[in-house]
């Protein structure tokens, strides 16, 4: 398989998945109105979602950088680091973002930011120091392709379509609980709605949680082929994605919240390989990312 029709793929896998969920959330909604009779909570709902998963992007890097204690540098305090990502970003055709450092042991990177030119970069400082330059560029590499390919943007969109769903489901069950005014549910056709929306009600936030996964799990693919696609030397993010899963470090600053950002799972001891765990990934497994890095054509 060749660079371009490995992009093209995660591409076209990305947004199959995106359709789906829009088709999902649409069913969802008409379904809740349906069994309430009533859609004024349901459009509340789904306003509330949207304004505040807007509010959390536009702050998103302050927080992110702020929860993983990250300090920026300026270029006299790394040259040759800076020198990387400024060569990167001409090639990619993006403007510089601002560098951070991350004070921990454990190599690993992450890209956030709303926007290009509201992107930054951060960087353990276990990564400088154990990767060699070819490995590094690698790295830079994937991480301008997530800035590049937008992810930042996509991802919350999908986040404001999870919150979406959880708002609905809530609504839902907090209406049929507490008396809330639905179809009539005498007789028996009407009691299997209701109990059919219950259990949708419930199932709903876990179903899009696991597409919120996999639509993370294909970006990292697409930004692994991606950033290949500017170092023309797919061996460099490999050989560091593999020096990366066998660091034995934890990553102190690392959480659930911030986890699905960084360039592999900060996380160490929990990598389950079966494939109900997988569901439940941020990141695809190292090993398939390297043989697909290992199997491209340049």
């Amino acid at each position: 398989m060749t660079l371009y029709s490995q992009a093209e793929s995660n591409v076209r896998k990305t947004w199959l998945l995106i359709t789906g969920f829009l088709v999902f959330i649409i069913g969802l909604g008409w379904f809740f109105s349906y069994l309430l009779d009533n859609s004024v909570f349901l459009i509340i709902a789904v306003i509330l979602a949207v304004f505040q998963s807007i509010a959390s992007l536009w702050f998103s890097d302050k927080i992110v950088l702020a929860i993983s204690r990250a300090k920026p540098i300026e270029k006299k305090d790394n040259p040759e680091l800076y020198r990387i990502v400024e060569n990167l970003c001409i090639t990619a055709g993006l403007p510089l973002p601002k560098i951070y450092i991350i004070e921990e042991k454990q190599p690993n990177a992450f890209a956030a930011g709303r926007d290009a030119k509201h992107a930054v970069v951060a960087i353990t400082r276990g990564l400088l120091e154990k990767l060699e330059r070819t490995e590094l560029e690698g790295v830079i590499s994937h991480e301008l392709s997530h800035i590049g390919n937008k992810d930042m943007l996509l991802q919350t969109m999908v986040v404001i379509l999870v919150g979406v769903v959880a708002i609905l489901s809530n609504f839902f069950l907090r209406i049929s609980f507490y008396g809330g005014e639905r179809r009539d549910s005498r007789d028996s056709s009407g009691a299997i709605l209701v109990i059919l929306g219950l259990i949708a009600a419930i199932l709903a936030p876990i179903s899009a949680t696991l597409i919120q996964l996999a639509i993370s799990r294909k970006r990292e693919f697409l930004a692994d082929a991606s950033g290949v696609l500017l170092t023309r030397y797919p061996e460099g993010l490999a050989r560091a994605l593999e020096k990366i899963a066998v660091d034995k470090n934890p990553l102190r600053v690392a959480n659930n919240s911030t986890a699905h950002l960084f360039i592999a799972s900060p996380f160490r001891g929990r990598q389950a390989m079966g494939w109900f765990a997988k569901l439940f990934m941020t990141h695809p497994p190292i090993g398939e990312r390297v043989a697909a890095l290992r199997g491209m054509e340049i």
